[in-house]
């Protein structure tokens, strides 16, 4: 809750509903549902640090995922690639680190904004409180330690002796708790410092406690000078709108993915989107911010052992213990062990191998994967938004340019690497008409069709002027290995001129006697152009 600059409390109200509504829609095991470190940092961007806005972008964004489950929507997560969704994380973890540094350094007053806040931090770096330092570089060293020791740990055999399994049993909690037991040690070395009279720290301070009323969330928020309408808030949040609920989903179901095909069982995205849909409007009635799939609880629920969804009930129930009886203990928890925690969860999140492996296997997924992590610097929404068009403008050009493989013999072979799709046509008929006219002699055309398994009206209409065109210049144009589906539309269309042969091996054979060739000769020289 201290990424979205909410209070602290909030946190909890967002991490019990999730857990009881995806134990019986849900269909991951793993999975749990909960406030996030990405999702906590859009929420900043669309929240203005006001709890009634975090709380009606949850509503909002639980129903926008709820029309798409029952329209069943889910496949428009296949046009977010990967390299948006890595340099969208890799960026938020050093935006949400940084974010984190003020309060390792017990710096107040910095701005959100991700490079006003590298300025005012470097400009006040000579103001940091020397208690909160040394405790979050402790915090983070321990939690770096632990990390470590679990990724090492070695597999205790069953035939050990009992001693060296219950070893092995305390150090895989200790690691695996590793977030709780920092927490608690940073606490107890506050309170202890509180009892002698002195505190060298910043503290969490109060949080209510208590569980939250049930209620709707509002839809209007009042100010000093009026009311904020229903109409203004959802103009304010803008695009916050389709980004939260998408990106929560994305999250939700790249998890579910993950540690699905890990244990050999496959997951529903519509269903998912239900769930996560059904998860968020509930949660708004109990003041939750909006949620989604947690990879690090998701992992810990993984490695516990649990077996089905109803693990979540175990977790849901917990917070609420916490929230009726634990709050008082969580004014000496330091904001320098929280930010350790955070900052220890969003690292492992920046991929810098991603970089090195696009330069390897394909060059031009480096274009929005740079935009997208360049800009999330900026602010988040632009990041995707730029990184997404992107991807779908490098997508709309290799529909627009095909590869066309053309080869040369007594007839012209032009063979379409990929379906044709109407931004296509312009570029077939050029290769087609330049390299038929540009031959030495001008020569008739075969169109290998054997690579199309798909073509629409607008190419019917290009290929019905192509044919045109080649024969007011004496030549041919003849088709070959058309598939079934591209065969009938092109037999509908009743193309004036239109000859089909089964391969160009046939067609190539009765060259010189319907196509115009002299004799057949063999394919002789091969170019591609894309």
């Amino acid at each position: 809750a201290s990424v979205p600059f909410v209070p602290l409390q909030y946190g909890l109200y967002s991490s019990f509903m999730g857990c009881f509504v995806y134990c019986f829609l849900g269909t991951a095991k793993d999975v749990t549902l909960g406030p996030t470190a990405i999702m906590s940092l859009l929420v900043s961007s669309y929240a203005f640090h006001e709890p009634v806005y975090a709380v009606l972008l949850t509503f909002l964004s639980g129903c926008v995922q709820l029309a798409m489950g029952l329209l069943r929507l889910g496949f428009l997560l296949d046009f977010i690639s990967c390299p948006v969704i890595k340099g969208f994380t890799s960026a938020a973890s050093i935006t949400i680190s940084f974010n984190q540094i003020k309060n390792i350094l017990g710096l107040q007053g910095i701005p959100r904004q991700f490079f006003l806040q590298v300025y005012e931090t470097l400009r006040r770096i000579g103001e940091t409180r020397a208690g909160d330092a040394v405790l979050g570089l402790t915090c983070l060293a321990a939690l770096t330690g632990l990390r470590a020791m679990k990724s090492r740990l070695p597999q205790a055999a069953p035939a050990e002796p009992l001693a060296v399994r219950i070893s092995y049993l305390i150090v895989w909690i200790s690691a695996t708790a590793r977030n709780a037991l920092v927490v608690l040690f940073a606490g107890l070395v506050a309170y202890a410092f509180q009892v002698m009279g002195s505190q060298p720290f910043r503290l969490t301070g109060s949080i209510p406690q208590g569980l939250p009323a049930f209620r709707p969330p509002l839809f209007s928020l009042a100010v000093p000078n009026g009311t904020v309408s229903f109409q203004s808030m959802v103009e304010d949040m803008g695009v916050g709108l389709a980004v939260v609920p998408l990106m929560g989903l994305l999250e939700t179901v790249a998890i579910a993915k993950a540690f699905a095909s890990q244990n050999g069982y496959r997951i529903d995205p519509n269903q998912e989107l239900l769930a996560l849909g059904v998860a968020n409007v509930l949660g708004s009635f109990v003041s939750s911010y909006p949620i989604t799939g947690s990879f690090g609880r998701t992992a810990v629920n993984a490695q516990s052992g649990v077996r089905t969804p109803a693990g979540g009930l175990v977790t849901g129930a917990l917070v609420l213990l916490s929230l009726a009886y634990l709050t008082s203990l969580f004014y000496y928890i330091p904001k320098a062990a929280l930010a350790a925690v955070i900052i220890s969860a969003v690292v492992p999140m920046f991929d810098a191998g991603i970089f090195g492996t696009l330069w390897r296997v394909k060059r031009m997924d480096l274009v929005p994967l740079c935009v997208t992590f360049l800009l999330c610097f900026w602010e988040v929404q632009y990041g995707i938004v730029a990184g997404v068009l992107v991807s779908g403008i490098l997508l709309l050009y290799s529909i627009a340019r095909p590869p066309i493989k053309v080869s040369e013999g007594a007839l012209l072979l032009v063979q379409p690497g990929s379906s044709l799709h109407f931004p296509a046509v312009e570029h077939l008929r050029d290769s087609v008409c330049s390299r038929a006219l540009a031959a030495s002699p001008p020569r008739s055309v075969i169109l290998d069709c054997c690579h199309v398994s798909s073509i629409d009206y607008t190419v019917v209409v290009g290929l019905a002027e192509l044919l045109q065109e080649l024969r007011r210049h004496g030549f041919s144009l003849a088709f070959c290995g058309l598939k079934d589906p591209v065969l009938q539309v092109l037999l509908s269309a009743d193309l004036d001129g239109f000859r089909h042969f089964p391969s160009w091996e046939e067609a190539e054979q009765c060259g010189g006697a319907e196509l115009g060739g002299s004799r057949a000769e063999p394919f002789t020289s091969t170019t591609e152009s894309t």
